[in-house]
């Protein structure tokens, strides 16, 4: 797999929960960090999401926001 974005994380699928059109999914970083993505149910289907599977987490984005209190 090639891709253009610089930021993938290896993860493990921790939970998948299907919802009427969308799936949330649950992954976890090696460290144990968690990411949660929201996915179209099909995509989720297509790609044959489940608990214990791996995946690649890509973050493509031009702004991350920081704030503090």
């Amino acid at each position: 797999m090639k891709i253009s974005a610089r930021n993938m994380l290896k993860a493990t699928v921790k939970q998948v929960t299907d919802g009427a059109v969308n799936s949330e999914v649950v992954v976890e970083l090696p460290g144990g960090q968690e990411i949660v993505s929201i996915i179209t149910k099909t995509s989720a289907h297509n790609l044959g999401l489940a608990q214990g599977k791996t995946v690649y987490a890509v973050v493509k984005a031009s702004n991350v926001m920081l704030a503090v209190d």
